[in-house]
């Protein structure tokens, strides 16, 4: 790929604002998992009402991005990223100056979904200017957002130590003011941004088994990764009894591989096809939670999330290649299906694990649950649904083929 060709593909400054609205969003959405170390003492939580605590923002984001998907189609992606930032202010005020019981702080995750439901509206934003042969890449450069989750997960810790928890919703506020200031300047919808359609036809895509494999598969990919990102501060403080910002260091060296490799999951699967890509990414990651399951040292357990967070922010990117191809005029409300069950399948880690621990005494039997429900059930899917895949997709030799529509995956 010319680098060159690639900027003057598309739009460079709407790029960049998706990146950074994304980013900002990430980082504000894992709020509360990066401080459950400094909340959890203050409400005295069990290990399961931990899970809850941190799942609770990623159930917020599974319930609003369908919402903000069809906002960014029928109103545009610009106007949607401003009103999503716009009403992030809101929990993050709340967490700041009112949130003072667990059920308070419950709601406060709740309505902290809006700022993980922002990818329904950053994807579109930065996809709808880009040819296809650069959609895994440009929509892997705003999915590389999710290095925000690893400044909540490094800072967040930190910030409470130095200023207490509450303190830590109010300074959010400033970088997201800023993002919304650069936003307005800078973001500009595509001219090729085709028009509302009529509510009635986004049932098809909803009826579409095609849309179902897709969010089955972003629920392992995304789900698996923001999961982990919103749940290991809690996991190395109980497991291998870290301080809190020594448990947030580890948590941030691993979710910073899943963050900075969603691209690159991205230009693989316009290279060679995004289904051989999470094939592989689907068993690297089942192998590694295997792994877990049998609760290793705290060298080898890092070394194993580390390469867990790595294919699972690939398989992001891969994923991501593939939706657009199919559906080009609704990539907005797609993307919000997708990425809803994504957010659902991070709430579900998170308490999966936490219910473990506090039932078993240990995290084993949530990772071995996860490695081959998900992982190994991932790897399995894909390949039996990639039969009507294989034209559209694949193409010759295994590259990626044009945007030609996916195959009717009914008949798979």
């Amino acid at each position: 790929m010319n680098p060159r060709e690639f900027r003057t593909a598309g739009h460079e400054p709407s790029l960049i604002s998706a990146f950074l609205y994304f980013s900002m969003s990430s980082m504000i959405w894992l709020i509360p998992g990066s401080l459950a170390n400094s909340i959890a003492p203050d409400f005295n939580l069990s290990d399961a009402q931990k899970g809850l605590l941190v799942a609770t923002p990623l159930l917020g984001g599974t319930l609003l991005r369908i919402a903000l998907g069809l906002a960014a189609d029928r109103l545009g992606a610009r106007r949607t990223s401003i009103l999503g930032m716009v009403l992030t202010t809101i929990p993050l005020a709340l967490g700041w100056l009112w949130a003072d019981r667990f059920d308070e702080m419950l709601l406060v995750g709740l309505l902290l979904g809006v700022a993980g439901a922002s990818f329904a509206a950053a994807l579109p934003l930065a996809s709808r200017w880009y040819p296809a042969r650069f959609q895994g890449l440009a929509m892997g450069i705003v999915g590389a957002g999710n290095c925000g989750t690893a400044l909540a997960t490094f800072l967040g810790p930190r910030l409470a130590a130095a200023w207490g928890w509450h303190a830590v919703f109010g300074l959010a506020l400033i970088p997201l003011l800023a993002t919304l200031g650069f936003f307005m300047v800078f973001a500009k919808d595509s001219p090729s941004q085709p028009p509302p359609r009529p509510l009635r036809a986004y049932a098809d895509i909803i009826k579409s088994a095609d849309a179902w494999w897709f969010a089955w598969l972003y629920a392992i990919t995304f789900g698996g990764f923001i999961g982990l990102a919103s749940f290991l501060n809690v996991f190395f403080l109980s497991q291998y009894g870290l301080s809190r910002v020594g448990a947030s260091g580890f948590a941030t060296f691993c979710v910073i591989a899943g963050s900075a490799l969603r691209p690159l999951g991205g230009h693989l699967a316009d290279r060679f096809g995004g289904v051989r890509i999470l094939t592989w990414l689907y068993v690297i990651a089942g192998a590694m939670m295997l792994g877990m399951a049998s609760l290793p040292s705290l060298w080898t357990g890092t070394l194993l999330l580390f390469v867990t967070m790595s294919a699972l922010g690939m398989g992001n990117g891969a994923v991501f290649q593939l939706v657009p191809q199919r559906f080009p005029r609704e990539i907005g409300v797609t993307s919000g299906i997708v990425g809803a069950a994504g957010g659902f399948g991070g709430f579900l880690l998170p308490t999966l694990l936490g219910a473990f621990k506090q039932a078993t005494g240990g995290f084993g039997g949530g990772f071995l649950a996860f490695a081959v429900l998900g992982c190994l059930g991932g790897a399995a899917a894909i390949l039996h649904a990639s039969r009507g895949w294989r034209g559209a997709i694949i193409g010759e030799r295994g590259h990626a083929a044009t945007n030609a529509p996916l195959a009717n995956l009914a008949e798979a």
